[in-house]
């Protein structure tokens, strides 16, 4: 098993520091509401608590889910990525927040690893990723890429991380043709492994609205065929989150 290097409740408090806006005007529109339902009177009190009642549960669910998910739960250990041996060349991308790259590089000490970052801010516009490169510097080497062109020659590559990183490219066709090109840079038997929140029922009663920013698996199925994957075993890390592994040829038996 892997030593987890992650501070106690490192995951909580970055989903705090990096959404804090999203906090303070749920906490002001519940005062706000409150004020206005009691000036109105009657049946507004009402109606105000209730409003008051269900902003302060979906915001305090999304929290507890979220410690239980970058806490709580064992996804930093990385036991879930299963035995891929001592592979060679390895890559992990970020959307311009990491907190991977050096839990990897524990994982697999003999390998040779290169972080990217696609991070773009005029295509990629999540205030939260933002804010999060100004309070985490970079991963050390890190390269700045685009979703169109890789610096990795064809075939050379036996594993590519995206860990809560590809639904920041929020076009699906700028993600089907992003997958193309790692696809292109794989081994023949080398792997993606993507991790991400879907957008399902069990995320929607966990974060609300905010489950909207994930994609579907539907869509993620259709982004890894677009991009001429013919093997994705899907596995359920934990009831919120999921790992894709893709292969760029279809097992034979």
């Amino acid at each position: 098993m892997m030593v987890n290097t992650r501070t106690p409740l490192q995951g909580l408090r970055n989903i705090i520091r990096f959404n804090w806006p999203f906090y303070v005007l749920a906490i002001a529109g519940v005062f706000a509401g409150m004020w206005l339902a009691t000036w109105l009177g009657g049946r507004f009190i009402l109606l105000g608590g209730l409003i008051a009642i269900f902003v302060l549960f979906t915001t305090f669910t999304s929290l507890l889910v979220s410690w239980y998910v970058y806490d709580g739960s064992d996804l930093y250990g990385l036991d879930w990525l299963g035995d891929f041996g001592q592979p060679k060349n390895i890559v992990n991308i970020n959307a311009g927040f990491d907190e991977t790259s050096s839990l990897l590089a524990i994982r697999f000490p003999s390998a040779k690893l290169r972080v990217f970052d696609f991070y773009d801010p005029e295509r990629h516009t999540e205030p939260a990723i933002k804010r999060a490169r100004k309070i985490y510097p970079p991963y050390p080497g890190t390269e700045l890429i685009t979703t169109s062109q890789l610096p990795l020659a064809a075939h050379s590559t036996d594993l590519i991380f995206l860990l809560f990183a590809a639904h920041e490219i929020r076009n699906p066709e700028e993600r089907a043709n992003f997958f193309e090109v790692l696809r292109g840079s794989l081994k023949p038997d080398g792997k993606i492994i993507v991790v991400e929140h879907l957008r399902n029922t069990a995320n929607y009663l966990a974060y609300s609205f905010g489950a909207l920013h994930f994609i579907s698996d539907a869509n993620w199925q259709l982004t890894f065929s677009s991009a001429g994957f013919e093997d994705v075993t899907r596995t359920r890390i934990n009831p919120f989150v999921v790992k894709y592994t893709l292969s760029p040829n279809a097992a034979t038996s």
